[in-house]
């Protein structure tokens, strides 16, 4: 069977799992070929189509994202290695590096808490050249991802195995002009596509009833990782800005909520308010 009449095959049979069905099929041709799904595209459609490819498609057929299967993903103009450890960085994350970015575009020490494949943090990096970086992370094998991203990047940045529901977890960090952090924000009941659910980390996804629970644990810690003007960048649900924002302020914090691209509030800016920050110094 040629290229292009697998690729059509594989798009219909994919339709009832994928909305993007015709691109999955394309982006696993490609891995199946070890080629850009451009030269797919423009070079390769009359080829024959390799073997592997069946079972790459039975493997999305089955739920398994297309990022996993592949072993990469893009983000912020920049190929991540992924894997089941850690969570896919998606585009709507891309707001707060870029709210990250608007904020504090002098930081010089930048942390990202549950740093997962280092996406938030390596992208920040790639744009702050004075800028060292630090991730922590609750599992080891995501900060093996990490880690790994990192020097692909080249980027200054060090890992820690950290958990911030234990305490003495911030010991020896220091304080930081800018703190970025993904945490779980999922509600434990909410219903999740089987992408997701069945195939993502649950520990970085869900927060309790109301996908809080992190955001009251990291949140009153800030204050003492800051400097003075420092700034944290927290990625939230897109209906979640009034009650972190409500947090926030009961710990110091002025909030401000930042939308992606779909129009979503999906960043929120925290800076301590004056006299906290005086209290704090």
């Amino acid at each position: 069977m040629r290229v292009a009449e697998a690729i059509r095959d594989a798009a219909q049979h994919l339709a009832a799992t994928s909305d993007t069905a015709r691109l999955d099929a394309e982006l696993l041709m490609a891995h199946a070929l070890g080629c850009s799904r451009s030269d797919v595209l423009l070079r390769r459609m009359q080829d024959q189509a390799p073997h592997a490819f069946t079972a790459l498609v039975d493997r999305r057929a089955a739920h398994e994202p297309v990022a996993y299967i592949l072993g990469t993903q893009e983000f912020f103009g920049l190929d991540f290695a992924v894997s089941p450890a850690v969570l896919i960085p998606r585009g709507d994350s891309e707001s707060v590096v870029q709210t990250a970015l608007d904020a504090a575009p002098f930081a010089r020490r930048v942390l990202d808490l549950g740093t997962g494949s280092g996406a938030l943090l390596l992208a920040v990096l790639a744009h702050l050249p004075q800028a060292e970086g630090t991730g922590i992370d609750a599992s080891s094998a995501a900060l093996d991802v990490a880690r790994s991203n990192a020097d692909a990047l080249s980027a200054n940045a060090q890992f820690h195995l950290r958990d911030w529901t234990q305490a003495g977890w911030a010991d020896g960090l220091g304080q930081f002009d800018l703190i970025l952090a993904n945490p779980p924000y999922v509600e434990d009941d909410a219903r999740l596509a089987p992408d997701v659910r069945d195939h993502e980390p649950a520990s970085a996804l869900f927060a309790g009833p109301e996908g809080l629970d992190d955001y009251r644990i990291i949140i009153p810690q800030l204050p003492e990782l800051l400097t003075e003007t420092g700034v944290a960048v927290l990625e939230i649900g897109a209906t979640q800005a009034s009650a972190v924002s409500e947090i926030a302020r009961d710990h110091g914090f002025t909030a401000s909520a930042h939308k992606d691209l779909g129009g979503r509030e999906r960043a929120l800016e925290l800076r301590l308010t004056l006299g906290k920050a005086e209290s704090s110094s």
